[in-house]
């Protein structure tokens, strides 16, 4: 670092893509929803009132969805502020519900300047099939389509705004649509969301509908459905390994105990073998410090979210490493039966984890060290002063949870750099990050690799 002034603008930007990864303003095992919308609420006024530059080029990070969204909007509603072509390929890679979220948000708060409108209309025109959209999301098509002034050719227009005006439409998923009113056939043509509500107007079988709108489904609706279809004796064919690997193992956990077997296992390593990709067996010597303890529960509206980040990084890191041993703190050794339970007692776990003296040592835990107090921050402080200053241990800690008290996540050591993360995809990408929080590096590097990290997102969209 060459000043004080360096430091604190390095630890500022850390500090939110922490938090900008890890929460979603929801409530916490620890602090409530309020509080925690307030807390990342201040967090971005400051970085974007301070940093706008690095606030805008954090769009190019792997936060997630709610923290983006926040950007953009903030972002639209400042003139002149941020790169409408980075912009432009976030909105891309978000959900389109949360998109349409977005939206509606701008419509409300009134940011209606030529460049939002000029965002919102291409965003629409590069949808694959708009129409699609405009049955699915229909309420929220007509309302950023009116937000941004756009007059759609044809019958789309009419879809939007006087749905029933025509005796029939063109297009096959309209015309389905118009159909559907009276006849049960043409429910099967739309997607399952739209298809739903018309198949309790019919009164259709619950059995019936699903076997015949199964190849409507879309990868993560089959994933949703795949426990009430089970229970109406309908396979929905999820194909568990095909999913994100934390939403794979969020449907474990969501599982009892017993009925999770080896076929959950079996797609737990799937799912992170495609992951590693390339880089699967090149990370060396690697153990895991997992926490499984009860706040890892989460809370009801995130039930298990951190104990399924721990597990989908524990499948993970064993497929990049080379030699791969995960502690939980429980001492539980079958990783796929874990459940939240008891106190926190990373000290001891980590003593047990440097003894195998890895390459890495990667800690997966929301930070409460409570068993003893403290004992982990002592733990590290010994093992870097003392026992291994040059740093012959390459050590991280991940923390899925945002604690609002603090603006960040848990810290559990000065000494080892801690990092943010909500999805175990990002784990690679993360532990690249630390060395930022590890003052090695200052604001030239960290700009320099946001730009980096821009422009390469950028080539990847050019097909380049």
């Amino acid at each position: 670092m060459d000043t004080y002034a360096d430091l604190i603008e390095c630890e500022d930007v850390l500090l939110f893509a922490n938090a900008a990864i890890t929460s979603t303003g929801q409530r916490e095992f620890h602090s409530g929803a309020s509080r925690q919308r307030l807390s990342l609420d201040f967090l971005h006024r400051y970085v974007h009132g301070n940093y706008p530059d690095l606030y805008a080029a954090a769009l190019a990070l792997d936060i997630n969805d709610h923290n983006a969204a926040m950007i953009v909007r903030n972002l639209l509603a400042t003139p002149g502020s941020g790169d409408g072509k980075l912009i432009a390929w976030r909105l891309g890679r978000m959900s389109p519900p949360r998109v349409y979220r977005l939206f509606r948000e701008l419509r409300r708060d009134g940011v209606n300047n030529r460049r939002t409108r000029a965002i919102i209309r291409d965003w629409l025109l590069a949808r694959p099939d708009l129409a699609f959209d405009a049955v699915k999301y229909r309420a929220a098509v007509k309302a950023a389509v009116r937000h941004a002034h756009l007059r759609l050719p044809g019958e789309l227009g009419d879809f939007l705004f006087a749905p029933l005006s025509r005796a029939k439409y063109d297009t096959p998923v309209l015309e389905a649509w118009r159909r559907a009113h009276y006849d049960k056939k043409a429910l099967y043509e739309l997607p399952y969301t739209a298809a739903e509500g018309f198949a309790a107007r019919h009164g259709i079988d619950r059995k019936v509908f699903l076997e015949r709108i199964a190849p409507r489904l879309t990868r993560l609706e089959r994933l949703r459905l795949t426990e009430s279809a089970k229970s109406a004796g309908v396979d929905s064919g999820a194909d568990l390994a095909a999913m994100p690997l934390v939403r794979v193992a969020s449907y474990v956990l969501s599982l009892p105990v017993a009925e999770r077997t080896h076929e959950h296992v079996a797609a737990l390593r799937s799912a992170a073998a495609r992951v590693a990709g390339a880089r699967r067996g090149t990370w060396g010597t690697v153990t895991a410090v997992l926490d499984d303890s009860f706040s890892s529960f989460g809370s009801p509206v995130k039930r298990h979210r951190p104990l399924a980040v721990a597990l989908a990084c524990h499948y993970l890191l064993a497929a990049l490493a080379g030699t791969y041993q995960g502690l939980w703190l429980s001492g539980r050794a079958d990783a796929v039966r874990v459940r939240p339970s008891g106190a926190t007692p990373l000290g001891q776990r980590i003593i047990d984890a440097l003894e195998t003296r890895p390459d890495r040592l990667v800690i997966v835990s929301d930070g409460w060290d409570n068993a003893p107090p403290g004992l982990a921050a002592e733990v590290l402080r010994v093992w870097r002063r003392k026992l291994d200053p040059l740093g012959e241990v390459g050590i991280v800690h991940l923390n899925p949870v945002y604690d609002a008290g603090r603006y960040d996540v848990r810290r559990l050591s000065a000494s080892v750099p801690t990092a943010g993360i909500r999805d175990a995809e990002d784990l690679p990408a993360l532990v690249e990050l630390a060395q930022f929080a590890e003052g090695r590096s200052g604001p030239a590097e960290l700009r320099s690799y946001l730009a980096d990290r821009a422009a390469g997102l950028e080539d990847r969209a050019a097909g380049r």
